[in-house]
């Protein structure tokens, strides 16, 4: 299924490449830089434990919100009657960027929410210009409740969340703010090269497995340029660059500490294997 919000850096267009390259044993499913959840939404949810983390509050708060049956009632009830103008907009925006104001958390999900669905590209700070009748995404938000009930929404920086959550059937699913783009992500409290180094010590110590999506850039390379480290790169459209030239691309980068071109420890590899032996596994 798909996610009920668009995000920047969200993995709408890389989600079936990424989920055929999950190792495919594994029990507790942490996605560390949640994000708008595109590939968790992807993913089978088999039986594993499954926890969804972001550093952004804001976000946070609205999927703990979207999660609650009658939190999401009351968000979409508000939703309802929401604006799609300028005006509201702006006194939106400015009611969240204010530390001091109080509402109820369904409340602030449902602002966040309109700020993330009017702004353009999901950017949170322009007003998209845009036609939309907000309550054609109700379903999709029930779809979004039904399938988070049994998740574990978290609130933590990577360097907290990933120890706590480490087990050797673990595996960790990362998607940080892309190196030399950490600009475009709001509300993460900044994002240096010093927290790129950091969560590369983070993962290469860790028991279970990690799968890394990242810009495919010589910083990158080098920083998980280790031993027992594998790397698989892809090209995508670039589509903001191809408004101006047409044909670009976008280098992607999986970084693994298990081998990415190795079908035995790959899910698309066993889920292959297996149904043609009578379809025992789901994918």
């Amino acid at each position: 299924m798909n996610s009920f919000i668009s995000w920047v850096g969200g993995k709408k267009a890389l989600r079936d490449w990424i989920v055929q390259h999950f190792p495919f044993c594994y029990s507790r499913y942490i996605e560390v830089f949640g994000g708008g959840g595109w590939v968790l939404f992807h993913k089978h949810p088999r039986n594993d434990f499954e926890v969804y983390n972001d550093f952004n509050s804001l976000l946070v708060n609205l999927f703990r919100c979207v999660q609650c049956k009658s939190k999401a009632r009351k968000m979409k009830k508000l939703l309802q009657y929401s604006l799609n103008s300028r005006e509201e907009f702006d006194r939106i925006r400015k009611v969240l960027n204010n530390p001091n104001a109080r509402m109820a958390d369904y409340r602030r999900a449902a602002y966040y929410y309109q700020l993330i669905r009017y702004s353009y590209s999901s950017g949170l700070d322009s007003f998209a210009s845009q036609p939309h009748d907000i309550r054609s995404d109700f379903p999709l938000i029930d779809m979004a409740t039904r399938r988070l009930a049994n998740v574990v929404v978290e609130h933590g920086s990577f360097e907290r969340v990933i120890p706590h959550y480490d087990r050797p059937t673990s595996f960790f699913y990362c998607d940080p703010p892309y190196h030399t783009s950490e600009k475009f992500y709001k509300n993460i409290g900044g994002f240096t090269e010093k927290k790129h180094i950091l969560l590369r010590d983070t993962l290469l110590n860790v028991k279970g497995r990690f799968l890394l999506s990242y810009n495919d850039d010589k910083f990158v390379r080098e920083l998980y340029d280790h031993k027992g480290i594998y790397m698989l790169e892809k090209k995508r459209p670039h589509n903001m660059r191809q408004r101006f030239k047409g044909g670009s691309e976008f280098p992607e980068l999986l970084i693994a500490n298990y081998d990415l071109n190795d079908p035995s420890q790959l899910l698309m590899g066993q889920t292959t294997l297996f149904h043609m032996n009578g379809g025992l596994l789901l994918p």
